[in-house]
């Protein structure tokens, strides 16, 4: 569905993407691992077209969208959802004016109907009755249900998650990962999720891939990156400060 071809990015003269090459499957869970500061995030943003690369190319089904306009590459967003790190609630929405937001913006359906979709969503996401609570009122585990059920509101073909479990204990990030399986495989959704939590990658991943240095260095399933005798892959999935990957 997705095909990155040498994506080069650098900012001051730092090469931050440098030539990355990624396949991206239909209907698939595609969780991309790495270090903080890696640019993990810096490739999850050229995939929605926030950024431009220096060069290279990104297809979706076909289309090269580097090569597109504003106005094209708007359109071509509305296939996708986003879960932002730290959820990034509107703080002085309720949860299904949140909920709601996209289907205000990008819809001319009556609020009846909106609010409906919301209720389903939000359902979806495992949260019932929320509706008119604000987000100040919400557990981080809350939080993050509330804005996964606002990316999956338009029914997007590709939903990407930035850090889905940062900040959160080792059970709520667990009910995070079990959300993510549940709603994949509801609504058969692409999913792309970069992370450097290795216990949800091992849960929900069809295909992992390693950026390191600006590289997919390992791509691989989730056996397949177990197995794997790569000596920088496999101090970071061992969380070993001894190895290539030098700590500074």
């Amino acid at each position: 569905m997705i095909e990155i071809v040498d994506l080069k990015k650098s900012f001051n003269g730092k090469k931050v993407l440098d030539g990355v090459n990624l396949k991206i499957e239909r209907g698939k869970i595609t969780v991309i691992i790495g270090r903080s500061g890696e640019g993990k995030s810096v490739l999850l943003k050229h995939i929605i077209g926030l950024l431009k690369p220096d060069s290279g190319s990104i297809y979706l089904d076909g289309i090269d969208i580097t090569k597109l306009d504003e106005k094209e590459l708007n359109r071509i967003r509305r296939r996708f959802g986003m879960l932002f790190q730290g959820s990034a609630l509107f703080d002085s929405m309720t949860v299904e004016e949140n909920v709601a937001f996209p289907l205000v913006e990008h819809t001319d359906l009556p609020m009846e109907e909106i609010r409906a979709v919301v209720r389903e969503k939000l359902r979806l996401v495992g949260l019932v009755g929320v509706e008119k609570m604000m987000p100040a009122d919400l557990s981080g585990g809350m939080k993050k249900r509330v804005a996964l059920a606002r990316a999956i509101a338009m029914d997007p073909e590709i939903v990407l998650f930035d850090e889905p479990t940062t900040g959160l204990d080792p059970i709520m990030s667990d009910a995070i990962a079990r959300l993510i399986l549940d709603t994949q495989r509801n609504l058969h959704t692409t999913y792309v999720v970069i992370t450097h939590d290795i216990p949800l990658t091992y849960k929900i991943a069809d295909c992992v891939a390693m950026l390191h240095q600006g590289k997919i260095i390992e791509c691989g399933t989730v056996e397949e990156i177990r197995r794997t005798s790569n000596p920088v892959v496999r101090q970071f999935l061992e969380g070993r400060a001894e190895g290539p990957i030098k700590v500074a």
